[in-house]
Protein backbone atom coordinates (compact mmCIF):
# COMPACT_ATOMS: atom_id res chain seq x y z
CA UNK A 1 0.00 0.00 0.00
CA UNK A 2 1.63 3.49 -0.88
CA UNK A 3 1.95 5.42 2.14
CA UNK A 4 -0.79 8.62 2.31
CA UNK A 5 1.16 11.70 1.02
CA UNK A 6 1.72 9.52 -1.82
CA UNK A 7 -2.14 8.79 -3.17
CA UNK A 8 -3.59 10.65 -5.52
CA UNK A 9 -7.20 11.34 -4.02
CA UNK A 10 -8.47 14.98 -4.64
CA UNK A 11 -11.14 15.39 -7.25
CA UNK A 12 -9.19 18.80 -8.32
CA UNK A 13 -6.03 16.95 -9.01
CA UNK A 14 -7.39 14.55 -10.56
CA UNK A 15 -8.91 17.51 -12.61
CA UNK A 16 -5.81 19.23 -13.29
CA UNK A 17 -3.75 15.07 -14.47
CA UNK A 18 -6.52 14.68 -16.71
CA UNK A 19 -6.17 18.78 -17.95
CA UNK A 20 -3.26 19.37 -18.82
CA UNK A 21 -1.19 15.67 -18.45
CA UNK A 22 0.29 13.90 -21.31
CA UNK A 23 -0.36 10.18 -22.47
CA UNK A 24 2.50 7.02 -22.14
CA UNK A 25 1.06 3.97 -23.90
CA UNK A 26 2.37 0.57 -23.05
CA UNK A 27 1.31 -2.94 -24.43
CA UNK A 28 -0.10 -4.10 -20.77
CA UNK A 29 -0.44 -0.26 -19.31
CA UNK A 30 -1.11 3.08 -20.03
CA UNK A 31 0.59 6.08 -18.17
CA UNK A 32 -0.97 9.49 -17.75
CA UNK A 33 1.50 11.92 -16.38
CA UNK A 34 1.81 15.56 -15.05
CA UNK A 35 4.65 17.50 -14.18
CA UNK A 36 3.72 20.00 -11.64
CA UNK A 37 6.21 22.57 -12.47
CA UNK A 38 4.75 23.28 -15.79
CA UNK A 39 1.61 23.97 -14.59
CA UNK A 40 2.08 26.68 -12.11
CA UNK A 41 -0.11 29.19 -13.92
CA UNK A 42 -3.00 26.83 -12.23
CA UNK A 43 -1.56 26.55 -9.41
CA UNK A 44 -4.35 26.25 -6.26
CA UNK A 45 -4.59 29.27 -4.28
CA UNK A 46 -4.15 27.68 -0.97
CA UNK A 47 -1.33 25.60 -1.68
CA UNK A 48 2.32 26.46 -0.60
CA UNK A 49 4.27 26.19 -4.12
CA UNK A 50 7.40 24.67 -2.86
CA UNK A 51 5.33 21.84 -1.05
CA UNK A 52 3.30 21.56 -4.52
CA UNK A 53 6.44 21.00 -7.01
CA UNK A 54 7.76 18.61 -4.64
CA UNK A 55 4.62 16.02 -4.33
CA UNK A 56 4.70 12.87 -5.75
CA UNK A 57 0.96 11.44 -6.41
CA UNK A 58 -0.13 8.29 -7.73
CA UNK A 59 -3.45 6.16 -8.51
CA UNK A 60 -4.01 3.30 -10.50
CA UNK A 61 -7.30 2.58 -12.25
CA UNK A 62 -8.05 -1.16 -13.62
CA UNK A 63 -11.95 -0.76 -15.37
CA UNK A 64 -14.71 -3.16 -15.79
CA UNK A 65 -14.09 -3.67 -19.14
CA UNK A 66 -10.96 -5.40 -18.08
CA UNK A 67 -12.79 -8.14 -16.05
CA UNK A 68 -16.20 -8.29 -14.82
CA UNK A 69 -15.16 -9.61 -11.60
CA UNK A 70 -13.71 -6.87 -8.45
CA UNK A 71 -11.57 -9.68 -7.68
CA UNK A 72 -9.55 -9.93 -10.64
CA UNK A 73 -9.73 -5.88 -11.02
CA UNK A 74 -8.48 -5.65 -7.30
CA UNK A 75 -5.24 -8.17 -7.75
CA UNK A 76 -4.07 -6.55 -10.94
CA UNK A 77 -4.76 -3.09 -9.40
CA UNK A 78 -2.81 -4.58 -5.86
CA UNK A 79 0.08 -5.67 -7.99
CA UNK A 80 0.70 -2.81 -9.88
CA UNK A 81 0.62 -0.75 -6.99
CA UNK A 82 3.63 -3.15 -5.42
CA UNK A 83 5.44 -2.45 -7.75
CA UNK A 84 4.93 1.57 -8.09
CA UNK A 85 5.25 1.30 -4.12
CA UNK A 86 9.16 -0.71 -4.10
CA UNK A 87 9.96 2.30 -6.95
CA UNK A 88 8.71 4.89 -4.23
CA UNK A 89 10.36 2.62 -1.65
CA UNK A 90 13.90 2.95 -3.24
CA UNK A 91 13.53 6.39 -4.00
CA UNK A 92 13.85 5.70 -7.45
CA UNK A 93 11.14 8.04 -9.28
CA UNK A 94 11.59 11.97 -8.91
CA UNK A 95 9.29 14.39 -7.53
CA UNK A 96 7.00 16.82 -8.55
CA UNK A 97 4.71 14.49 -11.01
CA UNK A 98 1.25 12.96 -11.01
CA UNK A 99 0.59 9.84 -12.20
CA UNK A 100 -2.26 7.45 -13.38
CA UNK A 101 -1.70 4.14 -14.34
CA UNK A 102 -4.45 2.74 -16.55
CA UNK A 103 -4.68 -0.94 -17.36
CA UNK A 104 -5.51 -2.30 -20.47
CA UNK A 105 -7.26 -5.56 -21.12
CA UNK A 106 -3.99 -7.25 -22.41
CA UNK A 107 -2.94 -7.25 -19.02
CA UNK A 108 -4.95 -10.51 -17.74
CA UNK A 109 -3.01 -13.10 -17.31
CA UNK A 110 0.36 -11.84 -17.05
CA UNK A 111 2.86 -12.36 -14.59
CA UNK A 112 3.97 -9.87 -11.86
CA UNK A 113 7.58 -10.03 -13.40
CA UNK A 114 6.10 -8.49 -16.87
CA UNK A 115 3.59 -6.03 -14.97
CA UNK A 116 6.72 -5.11 -13.26
CA UNK A 117 8.80 -4.68 -16.86
CA UNK A 118 5.95 -2.59 -18.09
CA UNK A 119 5.39 0.16 -14.89
CA UNK A 120 9.36 0.58 -15.42
CA UNK A 121 9.00 0.96 -19.68
CA UNK A 122 6.38 3.28 -19.01
CA UNK A 123 8.35 5.55 -16.20
CA UNK A 124 11.45 5.83 -18.58
CA UNK A 125 9.45 6.59 -21.68
CA UNK A 126 7.82 9.68 -19.26
CA UNK A 127 11.68 10.77 -18.06
CA UNK A 128 9.84 9.97 -14.12
CA UNK A 129 12.96 7.82 -13.29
Amino acid sequence: MLQENNRLKKVRDFNLLMKYGRWTNGRLLDLKYLELAKIMDYLPKKEDVEKFEKQLRIAFTVGLKINKKAVVRNRLRRQIREVVRLLVKENKLKNGYYLLFVARKDVLGEEYTEIEREVKNLLEKAKII
